[in-house]
């Protein structure tokens, strides 16, 4: 629901989020109570020293005090869980209680004061567990009040505000002219968009400010505010959203018959061409992960990574051998040396030069595979997430592709500095006058797969043979048209229920109408839903039989901002308009981007649940992209995007040996979608 009017202003909280932490507060209340009372029963009318009348009064004080508080919060829990996301109706006298309950901190405050008072004057003579008490209580005061003010910056909407001040000015928004309601809504997303840059330019204050970062910081701070503005939903709606979609999802796969898969690739009849790319794709993912340097490495190997790279990490390698526009490497260069398995004259280049746009990559000779190899890092630093972030659609040249050719502009901008380094500065060419008869193999993970996609598409027409695999890639990468070009020579592998190749600015949209379509059509309280979400993530279970469709709804009211609250933003909201639309809204506000190349998918057999030490083993097949156009919430979409959980499912496919991988996948399907 819409998050609390209070003291003028919007907050990041609702009326229905105050079950759990006025629980957790009562159950701190009701015991400090219970210990004031019993102290007081015990040396009633034996307070005999220096401070005892006071101490007298001070108790009895905090007795009363403490059980109107008490009754207050009992009074907000039991409020606070009637009703549901979509009713506020049973809430209404929420507002009042939480009015209530602040002016009580005033006299809590002033308690709490003359308590530290009577605690360092009067306590002269007084039995130690009286004063103990009271430091206690005293304490315990002031806890709470610095809890509070956490909440209170937790919970504080830099915009709560102007959205008030910006709709209030109107008494009727029904009968707003359009004009000024384009011109409100134009100024609410100015001031969006100048609330996430500010908060960009704050996470990010460490990096330098130049063109390029300024750049970044307005293009994600756009994109986030604009995902944002046509929705007032607080965090926990979109929490017990996303609980509610994943056992629906779970739901729909159970019921789901088996489908039909490509056993074999969709430009090949060979059935064998599978387990041929399944081969090329574990090779070549040793290398992509080894592009991570240390930290990968260690994290792998957490027992004996820095015994083995302790050895070599300080010297420089840089005056043995020839490495072209080479850094300074380090534990990094020790790493990739103990994962690959090449010796040092095998490699051509190694940069771990990172700035936004501009990522790391080596070049070294594959020998066993007769292949100069390119192998670019994923993200591992603030830089490569603002290059993740920076989402928008840029326009490429390519030569030999019809149809309109659009990327990823950050991964495209990484691609092109990636280009520009190979070719201008004469690193391929050095690499095959040393192997001349050697094919360009270029790899990647996660943002390294996404670069590593672009950059074969640009070196296409002078390396006509290149092979490129790209693990986990980013769903939001190119155009339809690209995406048909780079079949050719590209092979993605995604793995389970892995969030990135899922994530694209389409898809999020479609997920952000969906949580709102069953927040919207949920008959239970909040609490109920966020606790036994909470229980099936961790334990499993069958899923709860929320409803879900929407039934027995009238067009006109699902039309209505969610809980009927006249919201200016929210009347114009494409994502509440479509709910009692079609799937998939009529006119998108953004380009579609595809996955590149082929897709080889891999997910698990067997239980969708098992213990943590049991055998995993896993299937691959051919896929297409558009089994990829809705996000599959699971505790495994992270994890599955790891790179070396990509690893070991590789090298359990092609060794034919099952791995044991905790926690395991709750599904083994890409198909269920509602």
């Amino acid at each position: 629901m819409p998050g609390m009017v209070v003291f003028g202003r919007r907050w990041r909280i609702a009326s229905d989020d105050l079950v759990f932490p006025g629980a957790f507060e009562l159950f701190i209340r009701a015991l400090w109570w219970i210990g004031t009372l019993v102290l007081y029963i015990n040396h009633k009318g034996r307070f005999d020293c220096q401070g005892g009348a006071v101490l007298h009064n001070y108790l009895v004080v905090l007795l009363v005090l403490l059980a109107i508080i008490i009754l207050t919060l009992c009074a907000i829990v039991y409020i606070s869980a009637q009703g549901t996301i979509m009713n506020p109706g049973p809430r209404r006298s929420m507002l009042a209680l939480v009015y209530l309950r602040a002016v009580l901190y005033i006299p809590e405050f002033v308690w709490a004061c003359l308590g530290a008072v009577w605690v360092s004057d009067n306590s002269t003579g007084c039995d130690p567990a009286e004063v103990g008490a009271v430091i206690g209580a005293v304490i315990s005061s002031w806890v709470i009040f610095l809890s509070m003010a956490v909440g209170v910056l937790i919970v504080f909407d830099p915009l709560g505000s102007t959205k008030p001040a910006a709709l209030q000015s109107h008494s009727g928004l029904r009968d707003l002219e359009s004009s000024e309601s384009s011109q409100l809504f134009y100024r609410a997303r100015t001031m969006a968009t100048r609330v996430w840059e500010s908060r960009l330019r704050l996470l990010c204050c460490c990096l330098p400010q130049d063109d390029n970062h300024r750049a970044a910081f307005s293009s994600i701070a756009q994109l986030v505010s604009s995902f944002f503005i046509d929705t007032d939903l607080v965090p926990s709606d979109i929490a017990a959203g996303l609980a509610l979609l994943h056992q629906e999802q779970d739901k729909m796969e159970h019921c789901r018959d088996p489908e039909e898969v490509l056993t074999h690739s969709p430009s090949s009849p060979l059935r064998e061409d599978l387990e041929v790319e399944l081969e090329k794709a574990a090779h070549c993912m040793q290398f992509a992960v080894a592009a991570y340097g240390w930290p990968m490495y260690v994290y792998s190997n957490p027992l004996t990574g820095l015994c083995k790279l302790s050895g070599d990490c300080c010297r420089n390698r840089n005056a043995e051998y020839d490495l072209v526009g080479g850094d300074n490497l380090g534990c990094h260069f020790t790493s990739i040396l103990q994962s690959t398995g090449l010796q040092y004259r095998d490699f051509i280049h190694i940069s771990f030069h990172n700035q936004i746009y501009e990522i790391p990559f080596y070049v070294a000779l594959d020998h066993k595979r007769e292949a100069v190899l390119v192998a670019v890092r994923g993200t591992l630093s603030l830089k490569d997430v603002l290059t993740d972030l920076s989402a928008e659609c840029e326009n490429l040249s390519v030569e030999g592709v019809s149809g309109t050719c659009y990327a990823h502009k950050g991964i495209s901008q990484a691609a092109n500095y990636i280009y520009k380094k190979l070719v201008n500065d004469g690193i391929l060419s050095q690499a095959f006058n040393i192997a001349p008869e050697y094919k360009l193999v270029i790899t990647g993970h996660s943002l390294g797969a996404g670069t590593a996609s672009l950059l074969a598409v640009l070196l296409r027409s002078t390396h006509p043979t290149l092979e490129c695999y790209a693990f986990s890639p980013p769903g939001g990468l190119m155009s339809k048209a690209l995406a048909d070009y780079s079949k050719q020579f590209v092979i993605s592998v995604v793995l389970g229920k892995d969030l990135v190749p899922r994530l694209s600015i389409p898809n999020m949209e479609d997920l952000k109408r969906r949580i709102l379509k069953m927040v919207s059509n949920c008959s239970k309280p909040k609490y109920k839903i966020l606790m036994h979400g909470c229980w099936y993530e961790v334990f499993g279970g069958t899923p709860d039989d929320f409803p879900t469709e929407m039934e027995n709804r009238r067009e006109e009211v699902l039309n209505q901002p969610l809980l009927g609250e006249e919201s200016l933003l929210v009347r114009h909201s494409s994502s509440y308009q479509s709910l009692s639309s079609d799937d998939s809204p009529t006119h998108p506000t953004h380009l579609p981007l595809y996955l590149p190349g082929r897709i080889m998918y891999i997910t698990e057999e067997g239980p969708t649940r098992r213990h943590c030490f049991s055998q995993v083993r896993y299937r691959a097949e051919w896929s297409s992209e558009m089994a990829f156009r809705n996000v599959l919430i699971s505790p495994r979409m992270i994890a599955d995007h790891m790179p070396d959980v990509v690893l070991r499912a590789l090298l359990s496919l092609t060794r034919d040996r099952p791995f044991a991988l905790c926690p395991s996948s709750m599904s083994n399907s890409h198909l269920n979608v509602i």
